[in-house]
């Protein structure tokens, strides 16, 4: 939106021109007009703005490259080379070359004899298997049978094991290399076209010593509809296209654009009452994934917020809780925690739309604002009516961009699809099997021996096929 709204600029009342809620800096003054009304259209309004040349865009939301890999069954020891196995999807990304340490396994001293509890095992990447397309690896501080020998035995590695990937290894004359292997999959975005319409009969027009004052109103009106009924489809809109006939125009395509609340891929669902641990819980989720935000901002709903609020932090003289205007002009209440800030705002909308114990953390610089038709505005004859129409049209979308936003889910609705369920677990209790047969990872706020002796404090488990398993999936915190 950064074209001149002409035509109601003008009708400002005797407003001065600085003060006037639109002047030729649209998208400046659109941000401050019901700013607190709107919290996430005005998000959209400052978000890094993508001009298009489709309503369709390919929106790649995941653009972090992996640094982690899992492996899916655990392999046996004694053999100098095998095939690693690895989950579904990630079996082509380790190149030919690549060394990979393997986290929790231990590796050898020079000698082969001697281990190194703690100093983990490295294995390098020789090929590829051609069934499964999985690395075939080798051992680099592994055991030996003698300590003249150079090639080295593979100890046990457990299912689950997690493979750091570091640097290729060449050798001495070598200066080709595979190419990375990096194909995100995109997601369909759909851009919605919004209008706004403000019609003035020739009457009123007549009246010079009440319209410019009265197509003010009128005016901030019809915006003020708009950006609220805009500021719900940004978060609740279902995304879809399909075909309508219009008179003397033909079959024409009408695009709906999907909300924000159906984008996040990782959502915590929440019950009972937030603790300062669960508050240093969801800061550490966000801010120490492979995806790190500058700034954590959570827009929530009234229940949401009273919660936040009342929680005893008299034990935490460390959690610092400030009332700021933060960088946007909003007033916010500020949590300080050692792994970053949370600035918490309340989002209306959240309440009008049912969701007044959910929230949306979001990493501000994370938004795109996809735009196919730059904000512009028109003027004409109503059609057999003494009346004049004038109206504002734009044609965008809303994405999220990176794997650090959650959604809070505290009315226990269903999840966007595709979505990983997150839990926050205080217990020393494992949870009942209900909770855990839904597929949810439980993030343990307490110890939890009841799971497994490793389920300390801070790590994350979900019932596998053979039990409590400590979690590993395709979006890494």
């Amino acid at each position: 939106m950064n074209a001149t709204v002409s035509n109601i600029a003008a009708a400002t009342g005797g407003i001065a021109p600085v003060a006037s809620f639109v002047e030729a800096d649209v998208d400046s003054q659109l941000f401050k007009f019901n700013s607190d009304d709107t919290p996430l259209m005005n998000l959209m309004l400052r978000a890094k703005r993508v001009k298009v040349t489709s309503p369709e865009v390919d929106h790649y939301m995941i653009d972090a490259p992996k640094s982690t890999l899992t492996v899916a069954s655990g392999v046996q020891p004694g053999k100098t080379q095998c095939t690693l196995p690895l989950l579904p999807g990630e079996e082509n990304i380790a190149r030919q070359y690549t060394t990979l340490l393997l986290k929790g396994v231990d590796g050898f001293e020079r000698d082969g004899k001697t281990p190194t509890p703690g100093k983990y095992l490295m294995v390098y990447v020789v090929g590829h298997d051609t069934s499964t397309g999985c690395p075939v690896v080798r051992a680099v501080n592994g055991e030996k049978r003698s300590a003249d020998d150079e090639v080295c035995l593979l100890p046990m590695i457990p299912a689950g094991t997690k493979a750091v990937i570091l640097a290729n290894s060449l050798y001495e004359t070598q200066k080709e290399v595979d190419p990375e292997l990096l194909m995100p999959q995109p997601t369909r975005v759909y851009l919605q076209k919004r209008g706004v319409n403000q019609v003035v009969s020739d009457y009123l027009e007549s009246q010079r010593t009440r319209t410019p004052f009265t197509k003010a109103l009128i005016a901030e009106q019809a915006i003020a509809n708009f950006k609220v009924r805009g500021n719900r489809t940004l978060w609740a809109g279902r995304g879809g296209k399909f075909s309508i006939s219009v008179p003397n125009m033909g079959m024409q395509t009408v695009y709906c654009t999907e909300g924000l609340r159906w984008q996040f891929k990782r959502e915590l669902q929440h019950s009972g009452r937030w603790t300062v641990e669960k508050i240093i819980a969801l800061a550490k989720m966000f801010f120490t994934g492979e995806d790190v935000p500058k700034t954590a901002l959570l827009l929530a709903g009234k229940d949401l917020l009273e919660q936040i609020q009342c929680i005893d932090f008299s034990r935490h003289p460390e959690i610092q809780i400030s009332t700021k205007e933060n960088k946007l002009g909003w007033s916010v209440t500020n949590f300080h925690t050692v792994f970053g800030d949370i600035e918490i705002k309340r989002e209306p909308t959240l309440d009008r739309l049912g969701w007044s114990h959910s929230g949306a953390l979001i990493g501000e610089d994370r938004l795109v604002h996809y735009v196919y038709s730059n904000e512009h505005t028109f003027e004409d004859r109503v059609e057999g009516q003494e009346a004049k129409r004038s109206g504002i049209l734009t044609w965008d979308a809303l994405a999220l961009k990176g794997s650090c936003h959650i959604w809070i889910d505290g009315e226990g609705e269903s999840s966007a699809e595709g979505a990983e369920h997150l839990m926050l677990w205080d217990s020393a209790e494992a949870p009942d099997d209900t909770l855990a047969a839904e597929g949810t990872v439980f993030y343990l706020v307490t110890d939890c021996p009841a799971i497994s002796p490793r389920a300390k404090s801070g790590s994350m488990w979900h019932q596998g096929t053979a039990g409590w398993e400590e979690y590993s999936g395709e979006i890494k915190f």
